[in-house]
């Protein structure tokens, strides 16, 4: 399945200014199995579930806590940046194999809406962390095992490929703070923060609470996307 039929964010906007619908779209490998959990309501449900806490400091979290970039977690011999670009691209095309992407083009990225050419060794394609990884680590990650957090990082509940330029304006927001401005996506991506939140039992601040309800009670049929990677990294990798 696609990430980018599997999850919305939002900020503090309701539902009639976001624009926001309700989207169950699926795509290959994503959050969003069929016939998995969800159901009308599933993504409200589950964001009123998320417990509320103060935001831990930030000291101490660099990226290398979560591991190597892109680890080869699912043991498909082919790393976590390239499985996902093969996921949310089209007309792929590889440098030798069927794992190193060398060509694509992302359709309608989620967050922008446009179409966007991915081309090896440059940077219009991002890997977006849906809850970003300095995030995570403010609202619990801090406090795991290295295997935990490394799986996180790797999880394609949690990965999106989308618009560079667009990503790079959202920095380590949570809901509350940034929304993508393609405001049909709104809702898909508030329900994947929720879903990766709910999956490794990272709390939430009140003003990101509220925000996530606010959004989500503008699509109350949206499901809550499911899938992924075990909330563990095989023991043979290690982060500092």
């Amino acid at each position: 399945m696609r990430l980018r039929g599997g999850a919305a964010a939002a900020v503090v906007l309701v539902f009639a200014v976001a624009g926001c619908k309700a989207d169950t779209t699926t795509g290959s490998g994503g959050p969003e199995e069929p016939g998995g959990a969800g159901g009308s309501g599933a993504a409200l449900t589950a964001a009123e579930s998320l417990t509320v806490k103060g935001r831990a400091p930030k000291t101490g979290y660099e990226r290398e806590r979560f591991g190597t970039a892109w680890a080869d977690t699912d043991s498909n011999d082919c790393d976590t940046r390239d499985d996902i670009l093969k996921r949310d691209l089209e007309d792929v095309k590889f440098t030798r194999g069927h794992c190193k992407v060398s060509y694509g083009v992302l359709e309608s990225d989620p967050y922008s809406g446009k179409e966007v050419t991915y081309r090896r060794g440059r940077s219009q394609v991002d890997i977006d962390h849906v809850v970003a990884l300095s995030d995570a680590w403010q609202k619990g990650a801090k406090y795991w095992d290295a295997g935990k957090r490394i799986a996180l990082a790797n999880d394609p509940l949690n990965l999106l490929a989308v618009d560079a330029s667009t990503n790079r304006s959202k920095g380590d927001g949570d809901t509350a703070t940034w929304l993508p401005p393609n405001k049909a996506y709104r809702c898909t991506y508030v329900a994947a923060q929720v879903a990766v939140k709910k999956k490794y039992a990272l709390w939430v601040t009140a003003a990101e609470k509220s925000a996530m309800e606010k959004v989500l009670s503008g699509c109350p049929g949206q499901k809550l996307p499911v899938g992924g990677n075990p909330t563990a990294a095989p023991p043979r990798f290690h982060a500092d």
